[in-house]
């Protein structure tokens, strides 16, 4: 039998992928993805719940003990949000849910979206790096049996969207650039996608991988 998985941020760059990957994926039965608005994607795999409170999940419960897995890769830039947005986007959403599926199924395997960079230390003055360590730290001080952090260099859209803000835009041209220049710090959205589903569906040696070592995980993926 195949796997549960649940999945968020899908209409960003990784999220978007990441639901994909999964559809494709004969080793995912059912996939589920928590969103904020409509996704325009249909597939008798993919479930889609419109979820209004990113900070409560009690509605969820019976959800969470019949999932294996989540990939979680709801963020934002931090240039376009406030501080407080930012935090409360990328720290207090995925504590929030990582500890409503705990309490709910203490057997799920968690896997988070982090980036490189990130400070384990909590100590970086750039907010990005910060916040993606406590939230690493936070995590790694619960009790998944099972916890995957994902760190990738820069992302290059395997599937561009219509929609992207100025600041993205300017982000993807430089992205871009990074995988001329330097094409081990860089990773496209679907390499990272089919990696996240190796480390939820067989798993990883490592709890953070960096971006060589979701290259290296590329090598299992179906």
């Amino acid at each position: 039998m195949g796997k549960s998985i649940i999945v968020t941020g899908a209409t960003g760059t990784a999220g978007s992928s990441v639901i994909w990957q999964a559809i494709a994926d004969k080793d995912i039965d059912k996939v589920t993805a928590l969103v904020r608005r409509p996704l325009a994607i249909n597939h008798p795999k993919l479930e889609v719940l419109i979820q209004k409170d990113f900070n409560d999940y009690s509605n969820l419960t019976e959800l969470f003990k019949k999932t294996d897995a989540c990939i979680w890769c709801l963020g934002i830039s931090q240039s376009l949000v406030s501080k407080e947005e930012y935090i409360k986007l990328t720290y207090d959403y995925t504590i929030a849910a990582a500890e409503a599926m705990l309490r709910a199924n203490p057997n799920i395997t968690f896997a988070f979206l982090s980036g490189m960079g990130a400070d384990s230390k909590e100590k970086s003055s750039t907010l990005f790096a910060w916040v993606k360590g406590k939230t690493e730290n936070a995590l790694q001080r619960m009790s998944f049996s099972k916890l995957y952090i994902a760190r990738p260099g820069g992302i290059v859209p395997s599937h561009p969207r219509d929609n992207y803000h100025t600041k993205e835009k300017i982000a993807i041209v430089v992205v871009k650039l990074m995988a001329r220049l330097l094409p081990k710090m860089v990773i496209t959205s679907d390499q990272l996608a089919k990696a996240m589903l190796v480390m939820v569906k067989s798993g990883s040696d490592k709890v953070i991988n960096e971006n060589k070592d979701l290259h290296k995980l590329l090598d299992k993926a179906v």
